[in-house]
């Protein structure tokens, strides 16, 4: 594994003959991401909420590598039903051999998915879970399969509100999106632990860009967007280096199930991608298991693994 300082781009090795879904690719890092997988010869699935940015995005992928191998897929992971169809276009697919949980979102006020979740838990998590189990069986097919999921430094400072999962008394962005980020984490060593005990193919790992100014930013209040964008500009990842913990992730050869990579620099807040540590409460087998359990009766999932 080359040390992070010498990470970049340049070092994520081709990709030919394999197959890459990625969430939210139509704008930020995951746009990035899939940027870079194409370019190093993937198939490249984009999975994206809006058809006209992803078509976009579709093409701006093209400008840069007019060979780019892409197949936008509609995916709204706060419809449970979209996330179905969705995995029902990809289950067409010859393979699959990355699936990239990266798309997130950030909402100021209290809002609510089409199924009714709080938007964090229904989108980050609960679309991500119930996406990762109707297309598990895919990424089994071929050996080295993976499971990447995009997480945040912010689930160090964050709690599972177990007695209110849906934000239904109390509300706050922060505290929920963190909340999400630490559900992110709970399924990614949750799952691994499940794929290793079944003598799986696959693996499940995380990571997280650092800070980033991206699209997660865009229902802040614009003079708050006005004042924090030139402050922050200096000292956080690029878009293009907030994909990189996200490419290690998905294609160092010597990632292993339940690494955690995330940016070299102090605080974590920028720099190339290294083996990060997480929270204790991140592994805590017990709230994993939990998380799993319910996440399963709420996406009305049957058992993938």
């Amino acid at each position: 594994m080359k040390t992070g300082k010498s990470y970049s781009h340049a070092d994520v090795p081709s990709q030919v003959g394999r197959t890459f879904l990625v969430t939210g690719a139509n704008t930020g890092i995951g746009f990035e991401t899939a940027a870079t997988l194409a370019a190093r010869g993937a198939r490249v699935l984009l999975g994206c909420r809006s058809n006209a940015r992803g078509q976009a995005a579709c093409e701006r992928i093209q400008m840069r590598t007019p060979e780019a191998d892409l197949r936008l897929v509609p995916l709204d992971l706060g419809d449970l039903a979209s996330v179905r169809e969705a995995a029902n276009m990809v289950l067409q697919e010859p393979r699959l051999d990355c699936l990239i949980n990266n798309a997130g979102v950030v909402e100021t006020t209290r809002t609510f998915t089409k199924d009714g979740f709080e938007a964090h838990f229904g989108v980050n998590h609960l679309g991500h879970f119930a996406l990762v189990g109707h297309l598990l069986s895919k990424l089994e097919a071929y050996e080295g399969g993976r499971v990447v999921t995009v997480a945040s430094t912010i689930h160090k400072r964050s709690f599972i509100h177990w007695r209110d999962l849906q934000a239904k008394r109390l509300y706050s962005s922060l505290a929920r999106y963190g909340m999400s980020k630490l559900a992110n984490l709970l399924f990614t060593f949750e799952l691994e632990r499940r794929l290793r005990a079944s003598d799986a193919r696959s693996i499940s790992l995380a990571c997280h860009p650092g800070g980033v100014w991206t699209e997660l930013g865009r229902n802040l209040p614009k003079i708050v967007q006005r004042v924090l964008r030139p402050i922050a500009s200096p000292v956080i990842n690029s878009l293009e280096d907030g994909a990189l913990p996200t490419l290690r992730a998905a294609t160092d050869e010597d990632a292993k199930g339940g690494d955690y990579f995330g940016p070299d620099g102090l605080l974590e807040i920028a720099g190339a991608p290294i083996l990060r540590k997480t929270s204790r409460r991140a592994r805590s087998e017990v709230d994993a298991e939990r998380l799993w359990e319910i996440s399963m009766q709420l996406t009305g999932m049957q058992p993938f693994i």
